[in-house]
Protein backbone atom coordinates (compact mmCIF):
# COMPACT_ATOMS: atom_id res chain seq x y z
CA UNK A 1 0.00 0.00 0.00
CA UNK A 2 0.93 3.93 -0.42
CA UNK A 3 1.12 5.43 2.37
CA UNK A 4 1.30 9.03 0.75
CA UNK A 5 -1.74 10.90 1.85
CA UNK A 6 -3.74 7.83 3.46
CA UNK A 7 -5.93 9.51 6.38
CA UNK A 8 -4.66 7.82 9.53
CA UNK A 9 -6.30 7.11 12.87
CA UNK A 10 -3.79 5.50 15.45
CA UNK A 11 -5.32 4.84 18.92
CA UNK A 12 -2.95 5.18 21.82
CA UNK A 13 -0.95 7.69 19.83
CA UNK A 14 0.47 9.92 22.45
CA UNK A 15 3.14 7.59 23.40
CA UNK A 16 5.16 4.33 22.67
CA UNK A 17 4.61 2.62 19.66
CA UNK A 18 1.82 4.40 18.71
CA UNK A 19 3.54 7.49 18.88
CA UNK A 20 6.69 6.07 16.69
CA UNK A 21 4.66 4.71 13.83
CA UNK A 22 2.53 7.92 13.37
CA UNK A 23 6.16 10.29 13.13
CA UNK A 24 7.19 7.17 10.72
CA UNK A 25 3.54 7.67 9.04
CA UNK A 26 3.77 11.40 8.56
CA UNK A 27 7.01 11.36 7.25
CA UNK A 28 6.00 9.50 4.19
CA UNK A 29 3.38 12.14 3.56
CA UNK A 30 0.10 10.23 5.23
CA UNK A 31 -2.63 12.51 7.37
CA UNK A 32 -2.72 11.18 10.95
CA UNK A 33 -4.91 11.36 13.78
CA UNK A 34 -4.15 10.13 16.93
CA UNK A 35 -6.15 9.62 19.84
CA UNK A 36 -5.66 9.23 23.77
CA UNK A 37 -7.26 9.30 26.86
CA UNK A 38 -4.91 12.38 28.84
CA UNK A 39 -4.60 16.27 27.09
CA UNK A 40 -1.15 16.76 28.59
CA UNK A 41 0.47 13.83 26.72
CA UNK A 42 -1.05 14.56 23.26
CA UNK A 43 -0.39 17.83 23.49
CA UNK A 44 2.83 17.07 24.02
CA UNK A 45 3.23 14.64 20.93
CA UNK A 46 0.99 16.55 18.41
CA UNK A 47 4.29 19.43 19.83
CA UNK A 48 6.63 17.02 19.05
CA UNK A 49 4.92 15.63 15.46
CA UNK A 50 3.91 18.73 14.16
CA UNK A 51 7.09 19.53 12.00
CA UNK A 52 6.82 16.20 10.27
CA UNK A 53 3.44 16.66 8.85
CA UNK A 54 -0.96 16.75 9.21
CA UNK A 55 -1.11 15.29 12.55
CA UNK A 56 -4.47 16.05 14.87
CA UNK A 57 -5.51 14.85 18.72
CA UNK A 58 -8.54 13.55 19.92
CA UNK A 59 -8.71 13.05 23.81
CA UNK A 60 -11.10 10.29 24.27
CA UNK A 61 -10.90 6.98 26.06
CA UNK A 62 -11.67 3.98 23.49
CA UNK A 63 -12.62 1.37 26.33
CA UNK A 64 -15.89 3.48 26.70
CA UNK A 65 -18.84 3.48 23.82
CA UNK A 66 -19.11 7.19 24.04
CA UNK A 67 -15.19 7.56 23.24
CA UNK A 68 -15.06 4.88 20.45
CA UNK A 69 -17.98 7.42 18.80
CA UNK A 70 -15.91 10.60 19.59
CA UNK A 71 -12.38 9.41 18.20
CA UNK A 72 -14.09 8.07 15.15
CA UNK A 73 -16.21 11.13 14.78
CA UNK A 74 -13.52 13.46 15.22
CA UNK A 75 -11.00 11.47 13.46
CA UNK A 76 -13.60 11.71 10.01
CA UNK A 77 -13.84 15.28 10.46
CA UNK A 78 -10.54 16.19 10.62
CA UNK A 79 -9.31 13.82 8.14
CA UNK A 80 -12.18 13.71 5.65
CA UNK A 81 -12.55 10.09 5.92
CA UNK A 82 -10.58 6.94 6.84
CA UNK A 83 -7.86 4.89 4.74
CA UNK A 84 -5.88 2.72 8.03
CA UNK A 85 -7.06 2.21 11.51
CA UNK A 86 -4.27 1.42 13.79
CA UNK A 87 -5.85 -0.31 16.87
CA UNK A 88 -2.86 0.84 19.22
CA UNK A 89 -4.24 1.61 22.32
CA UNK A 90 -3.77 -0.87 25.07
CA UNK A 91 -2.71 -1.42 28.96
CA UNK A 92 -1.94 -4.65 30.87
CA UNK A 93 -1.55 -5.29 34.70
CA UNK A 94 0.99 -8.68 35.40
CA UNK A 95 0.43 -10.59 38.72
CA UNK A 96 -0.68 -14.31 40.01
CA UNK A 97 -4.32 -14.59 38.62
CA UNK A 98 -5.39 -14.79 42.08
CA UNK A 99 -3.68 -11.36 43.17
CA UNK A 100 -5.36 -9.48 40.04
CA UNK A 101 -8.61 -7.20 40.81
CA UNK A 102 -11.69 -7.99 39.10
CA UNK A 103 -11.66 -4.17 37.96
CA UNK A 104 -7.54 -4.43 36.54
CA UNK A 105 -9.43 -8.02 34.46
CA UNK A 106 -12.02 -6.10 33.24
CA UNK A 107 -9.98 -3.05 32.45
CA UNK A 108 -8.07 -5.15 30.12
CA UNK A 109 -10.42 -7.04 28.50
CA UNK A 110 -11.99 -3.79 27.65
CA UNK A 111 -9.06 -1.96 26.20
CA UNK A 112 -7.12 -4.48 24.75
CA UNK A 113 -9.91 -6.46 23.11
CA UNK A 114 -13.42 -5.21 23.11
CA UNK A 115 -12.24 -1.72 21.97
CA UNK A 116 -10.37 -2.67 18.77
CA UNK A 117 -13.36 -4.82 17.86
CA UNK A 118 -16.07 -2.42 18.35
CA UNK A 119 -13.74 0.40 16.73
CA UNK A 120 -13.22 -1.68 14.11
CA UNK A 121 -16.85 -2.24 13.26
CA UNK A 122 -18.14 1.32 14.08
CA UNK A 123 -14.74 2.10 11.02
CA UNK A 124 -16.29 -0.41 8.76
CA UNK A 125 -18.11 2.27 6.61
CA UNK A 126 -15.51 4.34 5.66
CA UNK A 127 -13.17 1.93 5.45
CA UNK A 128 -15.27 0.24 2.70
CA UNK A 129 -15.85 3.64 0.79
CA UNK A 130 -11.85 3.96 0.94
CA UNK A 131 -11.64 1.17 -1.09
CA UNK A 132 -7.76 0.73 -0.70
CA UNK A 133 -7.95 0.14 3.34
CA UNK A 134 -6.11 -1.39 6.35
CA UNK A 135 -7.05 -2.03 9.47
CA UNK A 136 -3.65 -3.30 11.89
CA UNK A 137 -4.19 -4.80 15.09
CA UNK A 138 -1.13 -4.33 17.77
CA UNK A 139 -1.10 -7.67 19.60
CA UNK A 140 1.63 -8.94 21.55
CA UNK A 141 4.47 -11.64 21.35
CA UNK A 142 2.32 -13.09 24.54
CA UNK A 143 0.10 -13.84 22.46
CA UNK A 144 2.42 -16.53 20.77
CA UNK A 145 4.24 -17.65 23.53
CA UNK A 146 2.28 -17.06 27.23
CA UNK A 147 4.41 -16.67 30.10
CA UNK A 148 3.58 -16.92 33.79
CA UNK A 149 1.69 -13.95 35.48
CA UNK A 150 0.53 -12.36 32.50
CA UNK A 151 -2.38 -14.67 31.55
CA UNK A 152 -5.33 -12.09 31.11
CA UNK A 153 -2.74 -9.84 28.77
CA UNK A 154 -1.88 -12.78 27.14
CA UNK A 155 -5.53 -14.05 26.45
CA UNK A 156 -6.62 -10.62 25.07
CA UNK A 157 -3.82 -9.98 22.89
CA UNK A 158 -4.52 -13.41 21.68
CA UNK A 159 -7.75 -12.58 21.00
CA UNK A 160 -7.36 -9.65 18.88
CA UNK A 161 -4.75 -11.63 17.01
CA UNK A 162 -7.55 -13.67 16.23
CA UNK A 163 -10.03 -11.51 15.55
CA UNK A 164 -7.82 -10.22 13.16
CA UNK A 165 -7.40 -13.40 11.24
CA UNK A 166 -10.75 -14.27 10.73
CA UNK A 167 -12.15 -10.97 9.67
CA UNK A 168 -8.82 -10.81 7.22
CA UNK A 169 -10.63 -13.62 5.64
CA UNK A 170 -13.97 -12.19 6.18
CA UNK A 171 -13.11 -8.97 3.97
CA UNK A 172 -10.81 -10.45 1.62
CA UNK A 173 -11.22 -8.78 -1.83
CA UNK A 174 -13.48 -6.00 -0.42
CA UNK A 175 -10.69 -3.41 -0.47
CA UNK A 176 -10.18 -3.65 2.98
CA UNK A 177 -6.51 -5.42 4.88
CA UNK A 178 -5.98 -6.57 8.45
CA UNK A 179 -2.52 -7.11 9.38
CA UNK A 180 -1.63 -8.07 13.00
CA UNK A 181 1.41 -6.81 14.86
CA UNK A 182 3.19 -9.15 17.20
CA UNK A 183 5.78 -6.69 19.04
CA UNK A 184 8.01 -8.31 21.81
CA UNK A 185 9.47 -6.13 24.68
CA UNK A 186 9.76 -2.56 23.29
CA UNK A 187 11.16 -0.04 25.12
CA UNK A 188 8.29 2.56 25.92
CA UNK A 189 6.51 4.27 28.62
CA UNK A 190 4.49 0.99 29.15
CA UNK A 191 7.64 -1.16 30.51
CA UNK A 192 8.74 1.17 32.96
CA UNK A 193 7.70 -0.09 35.80
CA UNK A 194 8.75 -4.03 35.14
CA UNK A 195 11.89 -4.95 36.70
CA UNK A 196 12.64 -8.07 34.53
CA UNK A 197 15.73 -7.98 32.28
CA UNK A 198 17.47 -9.78 29.84
CA UNK A 199 18.32 -13.08 32.37
CA UNK A 200 13.89 -13.60 32.43
CA UNK A 201 14.25 -13.07 28.08
CA UNK A 202 13.01 -9.40 28.12
CA UNK A 203 15.19 -7.43 26.13
CA UNK A 204 14.14 -4.39 25.11
CA UNK A 205 13.87 -3.67 21.16
CA UNK A 206 14.19 0.07 20.23
CA UNK A 207 10.58 1.66 19.32
CA UNK A 208 11.74 3.49 16.60
CA UNK A 209 12.72 -0.11 15.22
CA UNK A 210 9.32 -1.57 16.46
CA UNK A 211 7.53 1.59 14.36
CA UNK A 212 9.80 0.91 11.24
CA UNK A 213 8.93 -2.63 10.91
CA UNK A 214 4.94 -1.83 11.43
CA UNK A 215 4.95 0.55 8.64
CA UNK A 216 7.09 -1.62 6.46
CA UNK A 217 4.41 -4.11 6.83
CA UNK A 218 1.82 -1.99 6.23
CA UNK A 219 3.68 -0.60 2.68
CA UNK A 220 3.84 -4.41 1.76
CA UNK A 221 0.71 -5.40 2.43
CA UNK A 222 1.83 -7.92 4.98
CA UNK A 223 -0.17 -10.56 6.94
CA UNK A 224 1.82 -10.21 10.22
CA UNK A 225 4.65 -8.50 11.82
CA UNK A 226 6.53 -10.42 14.23
CA UNK A 227 9.56 -8.75 16.53
CA UNK A 228 11.45 -10.16 19.11
CA UNK A 229 14.44 -11.21 17.05
CA UNK A 230 16.35 -14.85 17.02
CA UNK A 231 15.39 -15.81 20.86
CA UNK A 232 11.59 -15.50 20.32
CA UNK A 233 11.28 -17.05 16.99
CA UNK A 234 12.87 -20.29 18.64
CA UNK A 235 10.82 -19.70 21.87
CA UNK A 236 7.31 -19.96 19.24
CA UNK A 237 9.11 -22.71 17.69
CA UNK A 238 9.62 -24.73 20.60
CA UNK A 239 5.88 -23.60 22.06
CA UNK A 240 4.91 -25.22 18.98
CA UNK A 241 6.33 -28.14 19.15
CA UNK A 242 7.97 -29.50 22.58
CA UNK A 243 5.20 -26.68 25.06
CA UNK A 244 5.96 -29.19 27.88
CA UNK A 245 10.05 -27.54 27.42
CA UNK A 246 8.84 -24.08 27.91
CA UNK A 247 6.89 -24.73 30.88
CA UNK A 248 9.85 -26.24 32.69
CA UNK A 249 12.29 -23.54 31.36
CA UNK A 250 9.53 -20.99 32.84
CA UNK A 251 8.85 -22.94 36.25
CA UNK A 252 12.63 -22.71 37.03
CA UNK A 253 12.05 -19.14 36.57
CA UNK A 254 8.86 -18.44 38.27
CA UNK A 255 9.64 -16.57 41.67
CA UNK A 256 12.22 -14.53 40.29
CA UNK A 257 9.89 -13.53 37.68
CA UNK A 258 7.37 -13.21 39.73
CA UNK A 259 9.40 -10.65 42.01
CA UNK A 260 10.42 -8.87 38.62
CA UNK A 261 6.92 -7.88 37.25
CA UNK A 262 4.77 -7.39 40.63
CA UNK A 263 4.70 -4.15 40.07
CA UNK A 264 4.14 -4.10 36.12
CA UNK A 265 0.97 -2.05 35.51
CA UNK A 266 0.29 0.36 32.80
CA UNK A 267 -3.52 0.72 33.50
Amino acid sequence: MKLENKRILITGGSSGIGYATAQNLLQRGARVAISGRRQEALTKAVEGLRSFGDVTAICADVATGEGREETLSQALAALGGLDILVNNAGGLRAGPLSQLEETDIMKMVEVNLLAPILLTRAALPALEKSGDSMVVNVSSALALVGIPFYSIYAAVKAGVAHFGESLRRELKGEGIHVMTVFPGGTDTPMMKTSNAGPELGFTLEPVEAVAEAIVAGMEEDALTVIRGGEQRQEMIALNRTDPAKLDERFAGLKDTLADAVKDHTAL
